[in-house]
C-alpha cells in the first residue's frame, strides 16, 4: 500500500513560493511502516493519474480556492481503486461535499497531525470511517515537517509554523472559526529545530506560516489588567515571553536568513516587539490592511485598524524597524465608492508598501461574510454550469463570476476594472524601481524588479481577469520567469549549523526583562 499526499492546483509554475507545509506535516505523520509518502505540488506539476495504484491511499487537503480540483483528483483516484481521504478547511467544513463530489471514502475535520496514522490503519484494514473528528490539537503534539523529503531547487521559501489560531474575529476570515481564537503556540525548541534543518539544506528565506505571528497585542495586557484577571494576565504574558524567547534565537542564526511572516497591524504600536523582529530578521510581514476608511474598517469588523493619515503613520512605522511590508486591501465592500481606489493606491504609495495585493471581496464558506450573503441569497436561483451561485467553488473556473453580491453603487464589470487598475499602477515599472530603492545595489534592485512582476503575474491576472488567454498568458510568463526568481533566493547549505541555545545574554532576551 502506497500514500499518496497531494496539494492540488490547476495552475502549475515549475517553481513555487512557498513550501505547501501540509504535506510534509502529514509525510511525517505517516508511520514508517508505510514507507515514505509519494509528495505531489501541483502547483509544481501537474498529477500523473498512472502514479496511483488499486489499494493505495490517496490523502488530499483543501482550501475553498482549490476544492473543484480536488474533487477531480479524488474521483479519478477512486476510479483507480486507491482509499481517498479528503482534509483541510474546505473538508472540515464541508464534509459531506467530499463525499459526494470527490469519491472520498474518509475525510478528516481539523487538524491531522495526529489522526493521520489511525487513518491509514484503517484503510489498510479496509474500515475507513466517514468521518474522524480529529479536532484542534494542543501545540506540543504537533508534528515537525518531513524537511528531507523536500524536492531540491524547486521552492524559493520554505516554511514553519510557530503559532495555529487567531484572537481576532475578522468577517472574511475563517482561521478563528477553524483553528480557533485561542492561539496554540509550539515551544522555540520545536521551532528552532526545524528552522536550522531547513538552513542546513540552503534555505536562508523562511515564511514564519502563523495565522498572526502577535497572537498578544499591548492592549489585551492592558485588559486583563484592569479587569484585574490575574490568570489571564499571566498566560498573556506567558504567551509573549515565548515569542521573545523565540525572536531572540532567530537572532542568533546566520546574518544572511531572512524571515517573513503576517501579523496585524497593532504590532506597530508595540515597538519593543518591532525591535525583536528587527533583531531577528523577520523583514517581511504581510499586514492586513483591509480598507483605507472608517466606514471599510467596519464592514470587515476590523475596526481595531486605522485609516486616513493614521493609517500610513503606522505603517511606515513598520519600514522604521527595517520591516517591509505586504499590504493586503479587499475592494467590493458596501461602503467603496469609486474615489476609494484612488485613496486605497495613494494610501499604499505614501505608506512605502513594498508589495501590495488588492484582492475582490469574495464570500468563503465558514466566514461571517460568507454566511451573511448566503443569508441573502435563499431565494435567488441564480446558476451557472447548473451550480447554484451559492457554491461558487464549484463552479468551473473559467466561468466562476469575479462579484458575488450586486454592489450599491458600481457594476461588476467597474469593480474588477477599477481593481485591475489599482494593480496596474502599483506594479508600474516607474513605480517598482522607486521601491527598488529599499535594496542597495543595482543587480539587487533589478531582481527586485523581476520578483515584483512575477508576484503581480502570480496574483494578480489569474485571480481577476476573466479572460481565459490572458490568464494563460499570465501562468505562461510566471512559469518562464519563477525559476530564475527562485536562484536569487537560495543560500549554501550549512549541514553543520548547530541550533541556537537559550541564550540569557542576548540583546532580545534583555529588552524582554526590561519590559517585565
Amino acid at each position: 500500500m502506497k500514500v499518496h499526499l497531494i496539494n492540488p492546483s490547476n495552475v502549475s509554475f515549475g517553481t513555487a513560493v512557498i513550501t505547501p507545509r501540509w504535506l510534509y506535516v502529514l509525510a511525517a505523520a505517516t508511520p514508517g511502516s508505510y514507507g515514505d509518502p509519494n509528495l505531489i505540488d501541483e502547483t509544481l506539476e501537474p498529477l500523473d493519474p498512472l502514479q496511483i495504484r488499486q489499494g493505495d491511499v490517496v490523502g488530499i487537503s483543501i482550501h475553498t480556492g482549490n476544492a473543484l480540483r480536488g474533487y477531480e483528483i479524488g474521483l479519478m483516484a477512486r476510479r483507480c481503486g486507491a482509499w481517498v481521504v479528503f482534509g483541510g478547511i474546505h473538508a472540515t467544513l464541508y464534509p459531506e461535499e467530499a463525499h459526494r463530489l470527490g469519491g472520498a471514502h474518509a475525510v478528516v475535520k481539523g487538524d491531522g497531525d495526529v489522526a493521520w496514522a489511525a487513518v491509514l490503519d484503517d484503510c489498510r484494514n479496509s474500515v475507513p470511517k466517514d468521518i474522524y473528528e480529529a479536532g484542534r490539537i494542543e501545540a506540543s503534539t504537533f508534528k515537525p515537517a518531513r524537511w528531507d523529503l523536500l524536492p531540491r531547487n524547486r521552492y524559493m521559501w520554505a516554511s514553519v509554523q510557530t503559532v495555529r489560531g487567531c484572537p481576532k474575529h475578522c468577517s472574511f476570515c475563517s482561521v478563528w472559526r477553524t483553528d480557533g481564537q485561542q492561539p496554540r503556540q509550539r515551544s522555540s525548541d520545536a521551532v528552532m529545530e526545524e528552522i536550522v534543518q531547513l538552513r542546513r539544506l540552503g534555505f536562508r528565506f523562511i515564511a514564519l506560516a502563523d495565522d498572526n505571528f502577535y497572537p498578544v497585542t499591548l492592549t489585551d495586557l492592558q485588559l486583563a489588567e484592569r479587569q484585574n484577571n490575574a490568570s489571564r494576565l499571566a498566560e498573556l504574558k506567558a504567551v509573549r515571553s515565548e515569542r521573545f524567547e523565540l525572536m531572540a534565537r532567530l537572532a542568533q542564526l546566520p546574518a544572511d536568513t531572512v524571515f517573513f511572516t503576517q501579523i496585524t497591524m497593532e504590532a506597530a504600536e508595540d515597538p519593543e516587539f518591532l525591535a525583536a523582529m528587527k533583531a531577528a530578521r523577520i523583514k517581511g510581514a504581510l499586514v492586513g490592511v483591509e480598507a483605507v476608511t472608517p466606514q471599510g474598517l467596519k464592514d470587515v469588523y476590523k475596526d481595531f485598524n486605522f485609516s486616513g493619515e493614521s493609517l500610513v503613520q503606522r505603517l511606515r512605522t513598520f519600514r522604521s524597524f527595517d520591516i517591509h511590508v505586504l499590504g493586503s486591501f479587499i475592494f467590493g465592500l458596501p461602503s467603496d465608492r469609486p474615489q476609494t481606489f484612488d485613496a486605497t493606491a495613494a494610501v499604499a504609495e505614501q505608506a512605502e508598501l513594498t508589495f501590495a495585493q488588492f484582492v475582490m471581496l469574495t464570500p468563503f464558506p465558514g466566514t461571517v461574510d460568507f454566511a451573511r450573503w448566503e443569508k441573502t441569497m435563499q431565494d435567488d436561483q441564480t446558476r451557472i454550469a447548473g451550480v447554484p451561485l451559492t457554491r461558487h467553488w464549484l463552479i468551473p473556473s473559467a466561468l466562476r463570476p469575479k462579484v458575488y453580491s450586486a454592489h450599491p453603487a458600481m457594476t461588476d464589470v467597474e469593480l474588477r476594472q477599477r481593481t485591475q487598475g489599482v494593480w496596474d499602477k502599483f506594479y508600474s515599472v516607474k513605480l517598482i524601481w522607486k521601491r527598488a530603492r529599499c535594496v542597495k545595489t543595482l543587480k539587487a534592485r533589478l531582481a527586485f524588479v523581476l520578483i515584483s512582476k512575477l508576484y503581480r503575474r502570480m496574483y494578480a491576472d489569474t485571480g481577476i481577469a476573466t479572460d481565459s488567454a490572458r490568464v494563460a498568458r499570465s501562468a505562461r510568463w510566471a512559469r518562464w520567469i519563477a525559476k530564475p526568481c527562485r536562484r536569487l533566493f537560495a543560500g549554501k547549505p550549512m549541514p553543520d549549523l548547530q541550533v541556537p541555545g537559550r541564550h540569557v545574554n542576548s540583546p532580545v532576551i534583555r529588552q524582554l526583562q526590561v519590559l517585565q
